[in-house]
């Protein structure tokens, strides 16, 4: 199916799918707890190879002791790190947030920028993580947020075109973006990401009682 399939009829699978999301995860947005843009900044960054839960458990203590750009900009890079140490990589990730504090205070008067060039010239900031705090704080639609679940039901929905590298999330977000109304990005990511974390796991998809099975090119076959 996907194979063969046009782009208009890609277009058209990914609107049926999107409705059926909205169906599901009218709702869906950012796991992250979060209070204000450098919260969630702060907290993005720290998802990398960890998970929501286990960050949200972290964040607490760590924003009451910093609960700024300027009081974590001066932090003791070592005290940090004990703060984060559960998210895993503690250490560069310390040095990240410390860093990207810093430069918040220094070059963008002590507010997180809301720029894609801006945002990604942060320590510990690419892409994902810019798409996370623009479409979730912000409300801009520049990009869809491409995490292990998207990527994961991407591929398995056949959104994302065959390429040999079905990982590379930088492709698999500008083919989502080919297929789907900018409208929709930032919604796109939190259905997807709330999808694959209730229906369409990495180990054990239940297609049997899958909404999208209809129009999933891999139901049934995973």
């Amino acid at each position: 199916m996907a194979g063969r399939e046009s782009i208009k009829a890609r277009t058209l699978r990914a609107n049926r799918l999107l409705r059926k999301l909205r169906t599901l995860y009218g709702d869906a947005d950012c796991a992250l707890t979060h209070k204000n843009a450098f919260e969630l900044l702060i907290s993005t960054i720290l998802s990398a190879q960890s998970t929501d839960e286990t960050v949200n458990k972290v964040t607490p203590k760590l924003f009451k002791t910093y609960p700024n750009a300027d009081a974590l900009a001066a932090a003791d890079v070592g005290e940090v790190e004990t703060l984060v140490h559960a998210t895993g990589f503690y250490r560069q990730k310390a040095k990240n947030i410390v860093g990207s504090a810093g430069r918040i205070v220094e070059t963008f008067g002590g507010e997180v920028p809301d720029r894609m060039e801006d945002l990604v010239s942060l320590p510990g900031v690419a892409r994902k993580t810019a798409n996370v705090v623009l479409g979730t704080w912000f409300e801009q639609n520049v990009g869809v947020v491409v995490d292990t679940h998207v990527g994961r039901i991407s591929d398995r929905l056949k959104l994302a075109w065959n390429h040999k590298d079905s990982k590379d999330a930088v492709r698999i977000e500008k083919d989502l973006m080919r297929v789907v109304k900018q409208d929709d990005w930032t919604f796109l990511s939190h259905a997807m990401i709330w999808h694959g974390r209730k229906v369409c796991s990495a180990r054990k998809p239940t297609c049997e009682d899958c909404t999208l099975s209809k129009d999933c090119p891999s139901a049934g076959r995973i």
